[in-house]
């Protein structure tokens, strides 16, 4: 085969201005190379913290999440638990409502609503906005909607959320509320991905979890959080503590807002 480039002939300015280009291309992806870690493309933040596996409490799942293993969900069947007449006494909602300084127009998410215990307090405030009850469990949700039927709510609508979302747009609520649930989630990291997404830039978040400090707080341990443990986990997921008020007698009322 002939060619028509002769060995001694001279490189034209054209091929050596490419030559050079190619070089100096070349030369700022190895300067990359060097000083970014191969594994960090393409990860968030929180992206390296993993899920763990170990045995520990009976009540617990033997999944751990920073250092803090999960515990069972609490089924249907413990409507009457979270519906018994002593929780006013024991837990002091009014309270823990009235913390949430709830306006007429808000718009409010309770996550794990369970029964509604919190959700038709809240809704009575809440009047000219709108009261997601999200849960994961139909039956649970079931019996919201019959109190929403035989009482002719207009402002509360459930949504079947799922072990990793709580299945509402972004930016479409400027409350959330979370009482003695969080804890429970399958998914803690997922989770709060997804609250954070449904939370408008302003909103707020309200974790309510037994005080895991205070061993007189008659709850199973693994039900309990401390507040050092949930700061941990939130601040993960984009969150900064704005307040936790300790004016109820079993439960941390911790206010969380999304970070900038």
């Amino acid at each position: 085969m002939k060619t028509h480039i002769k060995t001694g002939d001279p490189m034209s300015p054209l091929v050596i201005n490419i030559i050079i280009f190619y070089f100096n291309i070349m030369k700022k992806l190895i300067f990359l190379l060097m000083i970014i870690p191969l594994g960090s493309f393409g990860q968030s933040p929180n992206s390296d913290i993993k899920y763990t596996y170990k045995k520990g409490d009976v009540n617990g799942i033997g999944k751990w999440y920073m250092g803090r293993e999960i515990s069972r969900v609490m089924g249907f069947q413990g409507i009457g638990w979270l519906e018994r007449s002593e929780r006013e006494k024991e837990e002091n909602v009014s309270n823990l409502i009235q913390n949430m300084r709830i306006e007429s127009n808000d718009k409010i998410a309770d996550i794990g609503s369970g029964s509604g215990y919190h959700v038709f307090r809240v809704a009575e405030l809440a009047k000219n906005g709108m009261v997601y009850a999200v849960d994961i469990q139909t039956e649970m949700l079931e019996v919201i909607d019959s109190k929403i039927k035989s009482n002719k709510i207009k402002n509360v609508k459930t949504i079947l959320g799922s072990e990793k979302s709580i299945e509402l747009p972004n930016n479409s609520v400027n409350k959330i509320l979370m009482v003695d649930v969080y804890h429970e989630f399958n998914f803690p990291k997922e989770m709060i991905l997804s609250i954070k997404n449904a939370l408008k830039p302003d909103g707020e978040l309200f974790l309510v979890e037994y005080r895991g400090e205070d061993p007189s707080v008659p709850i199973k341990r693994i039900h309990k959080m401390s507040e050092k443990q949930a700061v941990k986990e939130m601040e993960l997921g984009g969150f900064t503590l704005k307040e936790n008020i300790s004016n109820l007698p079993w439960q941390h009322f911790m206010v969380y807002i999304k970070n900038k």
